[in-house]
């Protein structure tokens, strides 16, 4: 990529620091992960403090068709919110004890040269929090107040809830199961737990230094900043993991500026592709709890005939549809 941007005629490049996000001029802000301190702040002076993050806690993301909902109970603590949107795993004493034991015994990724193992209180790994006493998960992210398992009538010793990720309700998220633990840890421990023995993972969790704003509440799906009108944003800033995501919402910003410029129609991919559905992800002014993610079969929207079970074919189907949906946009 960089030979072909130094090599291009009609690019200049020009290798300086930028401080301060210039002013009544288009720009596309890409700075990557490990943004500067002054040029965060400018940003910050632009779209609000809390609207910018430096640490990035994700928990891992299941697939709904690969779970066994027998295991499981639809609930909100204190019936709080959509129910449906909540399914829960109930662990007796036994079971917890054996989860915080994996937890604390399990493999971690060591942090990198300028990372410091320093996490905010709300977002700590989970094998961190269980460090701090055998008990501090139960009344933590795993707390049963208010779960009444419908099997039972009762609450249960600890309950690991699952959220779900996308409208469709095709994935879950398991609330604050973020953590450092290696993929290889994570897919035995996570799948010891009752309803996750086969549980396809479409995201892994993971937790590292970052820089990245909210883009649900800030970002048109054209990557333009909806306050600000001609500051685009792309890359790993927009809350996109992944070196083909940061390229591709590159060219997206790049296109949908010149397209800015010249008037033209913004470039809109179909949600039924990978690009689109990323797009639609990360600028749903509708999404409450915005994570970072690469893409993933779990930001599709469902196939009009669902294949269950089969994990192969229905990605290859999903595929299709992405081919056929992105070939008839194309030639549109």
């Amino acid at each position: 990529v960089t030979e072909h941007i130094e090599s291009h005629p009609r690019i200049h490049i020009q290798r300086e620091a930028i401080n301060e996000i210039p002013k009544d001029s288009y720009v596309i802000i890409a700075t990557g992960p490990l943004t500067t301190k002054e040029l965060s702040e400018s940003l910050c002076k632009l779209i609000g403090q809390e609207s910018l993050f430096f640490y990035d806690a994700i928990s891992p993301i299941v697939s709904t068709d690969s779970l066994d909902l027998d295991q499981m109970f639809f609930a909100n603590r204190y019936d709080k919110g959509e129910t449906e949107d909540f399914l829960n795993i109930p662990l007796t004493r036994e079971q917890y004890e054996t989860f915080v034991n994996d937890l604390l015994t399990g493999d971690c990724v060591l942090p990198h040269n300028f990372e410091k193992e320093k996490y905010f209180e709300s977002c700590m790994p989970i094998e961190a929090i269980a460090a701090r006493g055998p008990k501090t998960l139960s009344f933590g992210p795993l707390k049963p107040v208010g779960l009444t398992d419908p099997k039972t009538g009762r609450w249960p010793f600890a309950a690991i809830q699952l959220r779900t990720e996308n409208q469709h309700k095709t994935a879950y998220n398991l609330v604050g199961c973020q953590t450092k633990l290696k993929y290889g840890e994570q897919l035995r421990i996570f799948r010891k737990l009752p309803g996750l023995e086969n549980a396809e993972f479409l995201r892994l969790g993971s937790m590292h230094r970052n820089t990245y704003i909210n883009s649900p509440q800030l970002l048109s799906s054209q990557l333009e900043l909806r306050e600000h009108p001609g500051i685009f944003i792309a890359g790993q800033l927009t809350g996109t993991e992944g070196y083909l995501e940061s390229v591709a919402t590159g060219l997206v910003a790049g296109i949908n500026l010149a397209n800015c410029i010249s008037e033209s129609s913004p470039l809109e991919p179909p949600a039924e592709t990978i690009l689109g559905s990323l797009l639609g992800y990360i600028s749903d002014p509708e999404r409450k709890k915005f994570q970072p993610t690469n893409v993933n079969m779990g930001l599709l929207p469902p196939l009009e005939v669902p294949v269950r079970k089969d994990k192969k074919l229905r990605n290859q189907k999903y595929a299709e549809r992405s081919t056929a949906k992105m070939s008839q946009w194309l030639s549109s």
